[in-house]
C-alpha cells in the first residue's frame, strides 16, 4: 500500500535510457536583427523617391537599390527650364529604363498591379511625381499625364488654380506630394484635399506640431530618407509616430542601398515598434493612400472635368 502511495518520478524527470535523445532545447528568441529581416523579407518596401540613372548604359542596369525594395515611385522632377516637354523626356525615360530591365522591374497604375509585381520578384516601377511647374498652369496638361500614367504631382504653392487643381486630382486618381511645400500650403492643400497626401521627401524635424496632427488626420504619409545615421533617422520616424500617428510613417529611399533598411528596422523594434507598425512603415501606410486616391476618383467619374 506505501508503494502506491510514494511519488512516482513524471516523464520529465525520468534520465533517459542510454543510446536515447534528449528533448530538444526550445529555440531562443530571435533578436531584433533577425526580426527586422524577416519583416522586411516578406514586407518589402515603398520608395517613395527613386532617382533616374544618369544613363541608360546596360552595364549600369539594372539600377543599384536596396535588396529590401519592392515599389518605387519614380522622381519625374526637372528644372523648371525644362518644363513640360523635359518632363515627358523624362516619362520617357523611365519607361525605356524598365523596358530594358524586364527581369527586374515592372510599370504599375494601381495599387493591384503594385502587388502583382511583387507577388512576380519585381520591383513595381510607378511614374510621379511631376513637378507643380511641369503643368504650365493647366488642368487639361494634368489629365495628360494621368493618361500617361503618372500617379503624383508635387505642389510647391497654394493659388486659385492649385485649389482647383487638388480637387481635379483628387476626381482623376493623382496623389498630391506636398514634398518642399512651406507648411502655409501644407495647410490650405490638407483643408481642401479628400484624399490623403504624401511627402515623398519628408521632413518632419522642421513640421510643426500642429501641421503633423493635420497630417495625421488626413491620412498624410511622411516618407522619412534613410541615412547611415540610424538613431537620427529611428528619431525623425518617432516624431512622425508621436505626432502624427504610425499610419502615417513611410520611407522615402536609402542613401546606402548597400546596407539596406535592416538597420533602422531593428533599431525601431529597440524602440518598441510593434511588427505591424513596421508593415504599415513598409509599404502599408503608402499603399493605403494610394489605395483611398483610387477609390476617390473611382466615386467621382460622374463629376465634370474642370476647364
Amino acid at each position: 500500500m506505501a508503494e502506491l502511495l510514494d511519488d512516482h518520478p513524471t516523464l520529465s524527470t525520468v534520465p533517459a535510457a542510454a543510446g536515447e535523445l534528449a528533448p530538444p532545447e526550445p529555440p531562443s528568441p530571435l533578436d531584433e536583427t533577425a526580426r527586422a529581416r524577416a519583416i522586411l523579407a516578406a514586407q518589402p518596401v515603398t520608395e517613395g523617391h527613386a532617382g533616374l540613372p544618369s544613363s541608360l548604359d546596360p552595364e549600369d542596369l539594372p539600377p543599384v537599390r536596396a535588396a529590401e525594395a519592392g515599389a518605387q515611385l519614380w522622381s519625374l522632377l526637372v528644372e523648371a527650364d525644362e518644363g513640360i516637354i523635359g518632363t515627358l523626356r523624362r516619362i520617357d525615360a523611365v519607361r525605356a529604363l524598365v523596358a530594358a530591365c524586364p527581369e527586374d522591374l515592372r510599370l504599375a497604375y494601381t495599387t493591384s498591379e503594385m502587388a502583382h509585381a511583387r507577388n512576380c520578384g519585381r520591383v513595381a516601377a510607378l511614374l510621379g511625381p511631376v513637378g507643380w511647374t511641369a503643368l504650365g498652369g493647366s488642368a487639361a496638361t494634368l489629365r495628360a499625364y494621368h493618361a500617361l500614367g503618372v500617379r503624383a504631382v508635387n505642389l510647391t504653392g497654394f493659388d486659385r488654380f492649385a485649389r482647383d487643381a487638388v480637387r481635379e486630382m483628387n476626381r482623376i486618381g493623382l496623389a498630391v506630394d506636398l514634398s518642399g511645400a512651406d507648411q502655409d500650403t501644407v495647410r490650405r492643400t490638407l483643408a481642401v484635399t479628400r484624399a490623403p497626401a504624401l511627402l515623398t521627401r519628408a521632413a518632419p524635424e522642421e513640421t510643426p506640431d500642429d501641421v503633423l496632427r493635420l497630417l495625421g488626420a488626413n491620412g498624410a504619409v511622411c516618407m522619412v530618407t534613410v541615412t547611415d545615421d540610424t538613431a537620427a533617422v529611428a528619431d525623425v520616424l518617432d516624431r512622425v509616430r508621436a505626432g502624427a500617428g504610425a499610419h502615417c510613417a513611410g520611407v522615402s529611399h536609402t542613401t546606402d542601398p548597400d546596407t539596406g533598411y535592416v538597420p533602422l528596422f531593428a533599431e525601431l523594434l529597440r524602440r518598441g515598434w510593434t511588427a505591424q507598425e513596421l508593415v504599415g512603415l513598409a509599404h502599408a501606410n503608402v499603399t493605403r493612400a494610394l489605395r483611398e486616391t483610387e477609390f476617390l476618383a473611382r466615386t467621382n467619374r460622374i463629376r465634370p472635368a474642370a476647364a
